[in-house]
Parts: structure tokens; C-alpha cells; sequence
């Protein structure tokens, strides 16, 4: 994308960080050797940052050199970029994340009809753009995603020796879309501590390949606080990890699999709109429970995620009884594309 509006800009320069020769260049370079790369330059573009030696180091000089230059760095690995990046440039950088695309943003004209007919490709094969692109091939796609590339940050960055682990650990999480997580029963299951799950975790939402939803109380004596759910960011990478690209129709997931697509494009949307709301779920020691609760400002917005149209669902009285200014609603795949569009 980055790339295609450059095309016909001529005050940017690209330099690929993945090329020897502009590292060579870049690495520990003075002020009079930068002068030189960069000229007149009004954009300078760093793709794949983290590759070149102190790149933090790198991009504060430029930053406060070189005043009237607007200066961006990529890259595809958040984990190197967080550590080598952030503490040098206090103060000078703004972070934007690039997630899988938005629906909406595939089908930013589509009526919530014409949506509804793409949601089981998206539910199955998620929205990474080169899938969406090549979708005679997504599974082909999201196979090699997972097997070379998902694991990549955490096992090279940390040097984990028991890459077996991460990737058992992550099956158990994909089975376990939209359910609570015990991290005790993962350790036992998985026969480590639960220092060790916990780690391990970290490190995958930091890469990106998973989120925490954590439970909504304002009253730790009836409701849960302390659990989370864990949803993956991309539904294709989820069904990647466990193997299954299945057709809806013979799958007995469906509903996890529309509540984690639902929970990721809307935290996705809420990046996007000022002021973000923050998202949550809510359970209480009754066992009830509703699946995604947001708060904006004031105000609180309960919702339940259905995939079954026919079937008549409510949000939990327990809950707008403790929250009785909290609105309500039931999203299914017959009103979900208002819900999710910006």
C-alpha cells in the first residue's frame, strides 16, 4: 500500500532495510553521509526497519537534523521494533499499527446484504490483504503464514528453545476462542509453570497474532474480574493454526468463529475514532455472561454476538440490572455490517 502512493511522488525516498547495501549505508552513519543519501528529500521512507543496528539511534538523528523532512520506518516485526526502537525516540513518534485490512475497508460500499454474502469467506480465510487478493490460493496463503512467518518474531527475537510449546500452546488458545482462559489449566495441560504460559502469551499479543479481552466489573463481589478471553486477530490465521479451512456448513465452531471476527473488526474499527472506546466482556458468579461490553466515556453498550438469526437471543437481565443506563443489542450476521463500519 505504502508503496503504490509513492509511485508518482518524487520528493519521497524508499530505502529497503532488507538490502545490504542501504544497512551498510545506514548503519552508524554521521551527519554528512545522511545529507548525502537523503538530498532534498521531503519523505524519507525505512522499510524494514528493525533490520538495520540501532535504529532508534538512526531515526533521532534524522529526527533532529533534518526538521523538515517527514521521516516513516515499517516493519514486519513488532517485537524488534518495540525493543530497539521506542526509548531512544521519546517524545518524537508517532505509532500506528497495521492490522489484517478492515471489512469495511474491503467493502466500503457494500449494503449490509451484499456484506453478509463475503462474511463466510472473511469468518474461514480472515482478511490478511493478500488473501483477500488471491483467494484461489488463501489457503495455500495462510498455511505458510503460519508455519514460517507467525511464530518468527518470538522464536528468533527471544531465542525459545521449545518452539514445540508455543505452537501446542497456540492450538489450545485456538480452540478456546470466546471461552474464559485459566492459565493454571494451560500450565498443567502443557505439564510447565504458569510463568512460563504467561510469557508466552505476552510475547504473542505483542506480535500480534493474539489479544486479551479482559471482564468489565465494577462490583468484584458479583461479577468476574480476573479472567480474560483471548481472541486471535485474524480469523484465518486462527483456522490456519488448527488446521481447519472447512466450509460453514460442517463445522461445529461457527459461533466462536463469528464472535472472534466480530470482537477483532470492531477493536480494529475503535483504533480508527477518537475517542476510543475501550472493550471488555462481563460475567458474573452466576455463570452469566454477556460477549463483548464497551465503554465511551459514559456510557456503556452491552452486546451479544449471535451467529443463529432464527433464534431469539436477550442480553442478560443480571447484567442491565447492575447497568440499567447500559444500551443494549444482539449482533448477528443480519445487522452485524452496521455495527462494524466506521
Amino acid at each position: 500500500m505504502l508503496s503504490q502512493w509513492i509511485t508518482n511522488q518524487e520528493d519521497v525516498i524508499w530505502l529497503n532495510a532488507d538490502l545490504s547495501q542501504v544497512r551498510d549505508r545506514l548503519s552508524n552513519p554521521s551527519l554528512a553521509s545522511l545529507k548525502t543519501i537523503i538530498g532534498r528529500k521531503k519523505i524519507i521512507i525505512i522499510d524494514e526497519i528493525q533490520r538495520i543496528p540501532n535504529p532508534g539511534l538512526l531515526l533521532k538523528i534524522l529526527v533532529d537534523n533534518f526538521k523538515e523532512t517527514q521521516i516513516i520506518a515499517t516493519g514486519s516485526s513488532a517485537l524488534e521494533i518495540a525493543d530497539q526502537i521506542f526509548e531512544p525516540l521519546t517524545g518524537r513518534y508517532f505509532l500506528f499499527h497495521l492490522f489484517p485490512l478492515l471489512m469495511s475497508e474491503i467493502y466500503p460500499n457494500h449494503t449490509n446484504f451484499e456484506a453478509e454474502q463475503e462474511l463466510p469467506f472473511h469468518l474461514i480465510y480472515g482478511s490478511y490483504p493478500e488473501v483477500c487478493s488471491k483467494r484461489d490460493i488463501a489457503e495455500t496463503i495462510l498455511t505458510n503464514l503460519a508455519q514460517q512467518y507467525l511464530y518468527k518474531d518470538v522464536l528468533i527475537w527471544k531465542d525459545i528453545r521449545k518452539p514445540e510449546l508455543l505452537e501446542k500452546l497456540l492450538k489450545l488458545l485456538a480452540y478456546q476462542i470466546g471461552s474464559e482462559v485459566s492459565i493454571l489449566e494451560l500450565a498443567k495441560q502443557l505439564n510447565v509453570n504458569s510463568e512460563t504460559i504467561n510469557n508466552y502469551i505476552d510475547l504473542l499479543e505483542k506480535s500480534f497474532v493474539i489479544f486479551r479481552l479482559k471482564a468489565y466489573s465494577t462490583n468484584p463481589r458479583k461479577e468476574i474480574r480476573k479472567m480474560n478471553k483471548i481472541f486471535f486477530w485474524d480469523n484465518g490465521i486462527r483456522n490456519a493454526v488448527i488446521e481447519n479451512f472447512d466450509d460453514l456448513s460442517i463445522r461445529q465452531d461457527i459461533g466462536g468463529l463469528f464472535e472472534n471476527f466480530i470482537i477483532s473488526e470492531r477493536l480494529k474499527r475503535n483504533t480508527l475514532v477518537n475517542p476510543k472506546p475501550k472493550g471488555y466482556f462481563w460475567r458474573n458468579y452466576n455463570q452469566r455472561e454477556v460477549d463483548f461490553v464497551e465503554l465511551t466515556q459514559n456510557e456503556i453498550h452491552a452486546y451479544e454476538i449471535k451467529w443463529n438469526t432464527k433464534k431469539k437471543h436477550t442480553i442478560s437481565r443480571a447484567f442491565t440490572n447492575l447497568y440499567p443506563k447500559a444500551t443494549a443489542q444482539v449482533i448477528t450476521p443480519a445487522n452485524f455490517w452496521s455495527f462494524l463500519k466506521i
